[in-house]
């Protein structure tokens, strides 16, 4: 009896191998896993003929690559990759174009630039009868009591004159206006706002934020950081089906431009509701995960004062969605004079800025969120912001002990001699932003005097000198989101209508660039471990550029996208 059974088990082996292995292919799925009934392997994709720069020191370039199952299999030479060629494998030649990892940036408002997309759109405005002229454009056909939303407005595009309500108060009796600046510290509302707001003379200023104010002691319609509440407070809700539509809008833009993962801090600025980047997440990320409407990998972080909800949660959700940590703000920004700086504005003398959280809370719910084991993340743009933030962050490090920890500076845009060698030494990530330079080179020197300014600004070679963690991102909608463009502005530094780079010193070189926005971007969020680089087993996320070479790429120092493949699929093209 027992012989029978082993012959007939026997028997059944010799079936399979000889029956089923060749008609269902080489690799099968069983509960443990996938498993190899033969030794062959075979890829879903091949890309040959290419220059694919991967973002890894072992094998920084390679001519081709094997995608299986959605991530890499195999780098190389394509003779060395031939064997992985198989019945169904897709192959593509290249023909010589340049291939990046894709993209990663590492600071984004993912929803609220979706939203941004359909409204009032001020950036680029560089007089006042344009300015008014889009806003009376959108009152057309508008009901009254709408409000009138939108921004990216820079005053310094038109000479440095603040706006102010009655810019706009004729052409908007009866609808309600919101105009953010575009670093999203300051806002224009008209005088309809102010009255809903209950905003009068007698308002007082809120901790953390400034009511703007004519010499009689009007408000003259800007709001500066945590003051920006007593309007936002009064704005409806946008409808949970109009974010699902702008996280489409927003994914879809990145895609053409090559970015393939984000860092989400959310509809989260000073003086707007901390429930924002929750709702998102349950009522537009999860709805997109659960129902495959995902188009890029999003790294979530959310206001700090939550840090307690994130507990237990883990943090990769699934491919796509990861809770990354939590996030705070020390100051305001430079276009607003509310960046927190050790001497005061040239242009204000008596104003050094605004600490938008006294520094004892800020060390107690640090040291909470980082005890709890998430990522922490805080804005600082002044220079005594980052040092305060340093120094904090110190302090947090000897209470909670040694660990692997990557805290974050957001910006770290000005800082003062000797900083910068504290980010290496201390392991901090600065996560900077290159295309803010542009905006802000002629008004730092002009609010900063050029001493200051020149000695302390956008320090990117200085910090890559000290070993420091550079991530790359563009704080989009505040500035575009366009990685390559902003690899262009880190390499040469030069503003529009300048014809040289603005502290040359400070220009780094294609490849420290390319790595902001891939590898280095990857473990600054504690993702590199599935993207950053083309590396086996990560995910296949890849840009075709349409650089012919790296020569060429490397000369002009900038390209365009052909097309972005998100885990081996083609997702813009």
């Amino acid at each position: 009896m027992n012989l029978c059974i082993v012959f007939l088990s026997a028997s059944i082996a010799l079936l399979v191998s000889i029956v089923l292995v060749p008609l269902l292919g080489t690799t099968h799925y069983f509960r443990g896993g996938w498993s190899s009934l033969s030794t062959r392997v075979v890829a879903d994709l091949v890309v040959m003929n290419g220059t694919i720069y991967t973002s890894d020191t072992s094998l920084p370039f390679a001519d081709s690559m094997a995608v299986r199952h959605g991530r890499l299999l195999r780098l190389g030479s394509y003779s060395s990759l031939q064997d992985l060629v198989g019945y169904g494998t897709e192959v593509i030649n290249l023909e010589g174009k340049v291939v990046i990892p894709g993209l990663i940036d590492s600071h984004v408002h993912m929803i609220f630039g979706g939203l941004q997309m359909v409204r009032v759109a001020l950036r680029g405005v560089n007089r006042k009868d344009e300015f008014v002229k889009k806003v009376k454009d959108a009152v057309i056909n508008l009901k009254h009591g709408s409000w009138i939303l939108g921004g990216g407005w820079n005053n310094d595009h038109w000479g440095g004159e603040l706006p102010t309500a009655s810019w706009i108060d004729d052409i908007t009796p009866h609808n309600p206006v919101w105009l953010s600046r575009m670093d999203g510290h300051m806002g224009l509302a008209n005088s309809l706002a102010l009255k809903i707001a209950g905003i009068t003379n007698n308002t007082a200023d809120p901790n953390g934020g400034t009511i703007m104010r004519t010499s009689t002691g009007e408000p003259t319609g800007l709001l500066i950081d945590s003051a920006m509440e007593l309007i936002l407070s009064c704005i409806p809700e946008v409808s949970v089906d109009e974010r699902r539509k702008a996280l489409e809008r927003a994914s879809n833009i990145a895609l053409t431009r090559g970015v393939t993962a984000v860092v989400d801090f959310g509809r989260y600025f000073p003086g707007s509701p901390e429930e924002l980047p929750w709702d998102d997440f349950s009522e537009v990320y999860r709805w997109a995960d659960f129902s495959g409407k995902m188009k890029i990998r999003v790294c979530l972080f959310f206001p700090m004062n939550t840090w307690s909800r994130l507990q237990e949660k883990g943090h990769k959700l699934s491919q796509w969605l990861y809770l990354g940590g939590v996030k705070a703000f020390a100051d305001g920004s430079l276009g607003s004079n509310s960046a927190l700086f050790h001497e005061p504005y040239v242009d204000d003398p008596t104003n050094y800025g605004l600490q938008v959280t006294d520094i004892e809370s800020l060390f107690n719910i640090t040291a909470a969120s980082d005890k709890s084991g998430l990522q922490v993340a805080i804005h600082a743009i002044g220079d005594r912001a980052n040092d305060l933030v340093l120094d904090m962050y110190k302090s947090v490090v000897s209470t909670n002990g040694m660990r692997d920890r990557r805290f974050r500076i957001e910006h770290a845009q000005h800082l003062a001699p000797g900083t910068a060698v504290r980010f290496g030494e201390e392991g901090i990530v600065a996560s900077v932003q290159p295309d803010h330079l542009l905006d802000d080179a002629d008004s730092a020197e002009r609010k900063l005097g050029p001493e200051r300014a020149q000695k302390g600004s956008y320090l990117f070679h200085s910090l890559l000198a000290n070993k420091a963690q550079l991530a790359f991102g563009s704080d989009w909608p505040v500035a575009d989101i366009n990685p390559l463009s902003s690899v262009k502005t880190a390499i040469d530094r030069i503003p529009p209508g300048w014809e040289s780079a603005w502290i040359s010193s400070e220009c780094i070189n294609l490849i420290d660039a390319l790595n902001a926005y891939t590898i280095s971007a990857a473990r600054a969020c504690f993702l590199d471990k599935d993207i950053g680089s083309l590396s086996p087993g990560k995910f296949a996320d890849f840009v075709v550029l349409s650089a012919d070479s790296w020569d060429e790429f490397m000369a002009q120092g900038s390209a365009s996208v052909r097309a972005t493949y998100v885990s081996g699929t083609r997702a813009y093209h």
